[in-house]
């Protein structure tokens, strides 16, 4: 019974979706993006919001912790070398976060390019 009591230190399982919690939003060379497909080893095609797309990859430190489908919205980072075609994952959205950045437009132009 003792153990049940007891929290988490990391806090409950759904922690994440509370909506004060600070948001992540890109900075520097960031990029929003939209996942088209999966291709496979790790690798994803996704449209970002300059408007091209890119085949990105999810590095080795977050492979295991960091799980993209279609139509998720992430935050890429273009590579130094080939940044026009090829870029790495470094964030997934939750719904309630995605909502949450649409409700201040931070993905208005990511929403523009997809109606067309």
């Amino acid at each position: 019974m003792a153990e049940s009591s007891k929290k988490n230190k990391k806090g409950n399982r759904h922690s994440h979706n509370r909506p004060d919690e600070k948001i992540r939003l890109p900075k520097g060379e960031e990029l929003f993006g939209i996942v088209d497909t999966r291709l496979g080893m790790g690798k994803s095609r996704i449209r970002c919001s300059d408007g091209k797309e890119r085949i990105c990859r999810v590095p080795g430190a977050l492979k295991r912790r960091l799980w993209v489908r279609p139509n998720n919205i992430v935050i890429i980072k273009p590579w130094e070398y080939e940044g026009d075609r090829k870029g790495d994952i470094l964030f997934n959205y939750t719904p309630i976060q995605i909502k949450w950045l649409k409700k201040e437009g931070h993905l208005k132009e990511l929403l523009e390019q997809e109606e067309f």
